[in-house]
């Protein structure tokens, strides 16, 4: 079965949060590439990146893509998420976790900046 686990920053505004589970929520209507879609947090709310990913593994996944839904490759992309992800890897070789590239990264980015100014 395959996973895709959007991770977000995670904030103390509980809308914000929503805001991440809404967006998971409609990836999920979209998508007709993966099984389950769910969300988790690197830090301020849950799931934990880990929580999330064993809810996964727990749910029947069997591969994992991991979508770091930030926009730009700071510390967070770069080693805290990796750091999360590798212990539950370790523990489970069986489920093939994969990271795909951050938001930031996608080359549709300038063109949702212009859309967003559209009418302004």
């Amino acid at each position: 079965m395959k996973h895709v686990l959007i991770i977000a920053h995670g904030s103390r505004r509980m809308a914000s949060n929503n805001e991440v589970r809404e967006v998971t929520r409609q990836f999920a209507l979209q998508s007709h590439d993966f099984d389950q879609v769910s969300c988790a947090f690197l830090e301020l709310d849950e799931p934990s990146i880990p929580q999330g990913l064993l809810n996964a593994i727990e749910a029947g996944a069997t591969e994992i893509i991991v979508l770091p839904y930030f926009l730009s490759a700071g510390r967070h992309v770069s080693e805290d998420i990796p750091a999360q992800i590798a212990p539950v890897q370790d523990a489970h070789p069986q489920v093939d976790i994969k990271t795909a590239p951050y938001l930031g990264a996608a080359s549709a980015i300038p063109h949702i900046l212009l859309s967003q100014t559209k009418g302004v």
